[in-house]
């Protein structure tokens, strides 16, 4: 949908505003907002200004995250009041803008507090102060990595702001509220889409690699209860018989020769991000000496291994393109003539609630290697193997097109929910009738 412009324009003088409507202006930020240097009261919560949550009580930000955040400490007389309809100028404003609060209670000192003067109706300014417009232009008051200082109201002073009449922000705000309303509740679904995917993917993974590709194949008891039923002909055995397991070790960091030139490719746990998403992995975070390899209980890894996270976080795998070392928090399996390792590397992925299951461990999970070693896998013959393989291949490409796709209307709709709200605050379109 297109919206009109507004009838006649002037030049604001102001390069990030450019032209705007013929009866607005433009003024000096200091004129518009003034600095809240009010010390904390007894009776003041302590609050969160966030780029994901917008001002909140520090426990709510808490609940949501489901972590804990660092809490100051100090007396009251090192915390600042906020005032509904108060801005805060938080360390992260120079990546999403400036947020508007509207509770009362105290933040960190290292936050500036901004409260309105004149001009200023609150909810058009939420948007105006985190537009994608304003944001560039804040950005260029300082250097914060090369200077490593925070936003203050020096650099707040720096850029002028928009003066349009109050009953007109109101118009904008509102439009603003109800078309990102409508943008997000479509992102959320395209996200929820996204996980259904997702699921989906796992989910026709975990059945051919236990059912086979055959529905009308007779089938037996595995013996093993979380395994449940698999193909008659398929036979059921420990996962050491078929692969050879190999476990993991760290040359001593402490000797330069171990590390320094290395060539060797050592997987660790600064690799389970990229393991992730990833079958197979060719580079890693580090890399080690064949010197640190021979003068420690690493060993080296021939090609087409499966390395397998057992800390952290469990059940990482991929299949390596070269000669590899793990750490101690990986094992490896050198895959046998029985099986092929992209055929484990699909048990190991469908093997989630029994790996849940052998964990360990509250703050640092993992899984002990007597454990590993009793983990169990059907194994069907290498014809079939390859047969479930190329199936799964074809599987995940027609589910991955259709993430992707998704994805990619996220990223518009988001485009389009940036440029909407920086021509909304900026006077770009007119929307006091569709308002109306």
């Amino acid at each position: 949908m297109s919206f009109p412009r507004y009838s006649a324009y002037k030049d604001s003088g102001v390069a990030w505003l450019g032209e705007v409507p013929e009866h607005w202006g433009a003024s000096q930020s200091r004129r518009m907002f003034s600095v809240r240097s009010e010390p904390a009261h007894s009776s003041d919560r302590m609050l969160t200004a966030s780029q994901k949550y917008g001002v909140l009580f520090q426990s709510d930000f808490v609940e949501l995250e489901g972590r804990r955040v660092v809490e100051v400490i100090m007396g009251f007389e090192n915390l600042k009041h906020v005032e509904p309809d108060d801005f805060i100028i938080s360390m992260r404003s120079f990546q999403g803008g400036i947020e508007w609060c509207r509770l009362r209670g105290s933040t960190s000192f290292h936050y500036v507090m901004l409260t309105p003067i004149k001009n200023v109706y609150p909810p058009y300014f939420a948007y105006a102060l985190k537009s994608s417009s304003y944001i560039q232009v804040l950005r260029t008051t300082t250097d914060l990595i090369r200077d490593g200082q925070e936003l203050r109201f020096s650099n707040f002073a720096q850029v002028h702001l928009p003066v349009v009449p109050r009953e007109e922000q109101a118009a904008i705000a509102t439009f603003l509220d109800r078309e990102t309303a409508k943008i997000d509740a479509l992102v959320s679904e395209q996200q929820r889409l996204i996980e259904l995917l997702k699921e989906k993917r796992q989910a026709v993974i975990s059945h051919v690699v236990t059912k086979g590709l055959n529905p009308d194949a007779p089938m037996k008891d595995s013996g093993v209860e979380w395994l449940g039923e698999v193909p008659a002909h398929w036979e059921v055995i420990k996962m050491k018989w078929v692969a050879k397991m190999e476990s993991g070790h760290t040359p001593d960091k402490k000797v330069p020769e171990y590390w320094e030139g290395g060539d060797i490719p050592w997987v660790s746990l600064n690799d389970t991000s990229f393991l992730r998403d990833n079958d197979y992995i060719t580079d890693t975070a580090y890399a080690v000496t064949r010197l640190g390899i021979e003068n420690s209980s690493a060993h080296l890894l021939p090609e087409r291994s499966v390395v397998f996270s057992r800390d952290a976080t469990i059940g990482r795998c991929a299949i390596t393109t070269r000669p590899m070392a793990v750490s101690q928090h990986f094992i490896a399996w050198v895959c046998g003539s029985r099986v092929i390792p992209e055929f484990l590397l699909l048990r190991l992925r469908s093997m989630t609630g029994e790996l849940d299951r052998l964990t360990t461990g509250a703050t640092l999970k993992t899984i002990g290697m007597p454990e590993v070693r009793t983990l169990v896998t059907p194994v069907p013959s290498l014809l079939e193997q390859r047969a479930i393989i190329d199936w799964v291949e074809n599987q995940a490409k027609r589910l991955d097109a259709l993430t992707d796709t998704a994805e990619r209307a996220i990223e518009l709709l988001q485009e389009r929910r940036t440029a909407l709200i920086s021509a909304a605050v900026t006077g770009q379109i007119d929307v006091r009738e569709v308002t109306a």
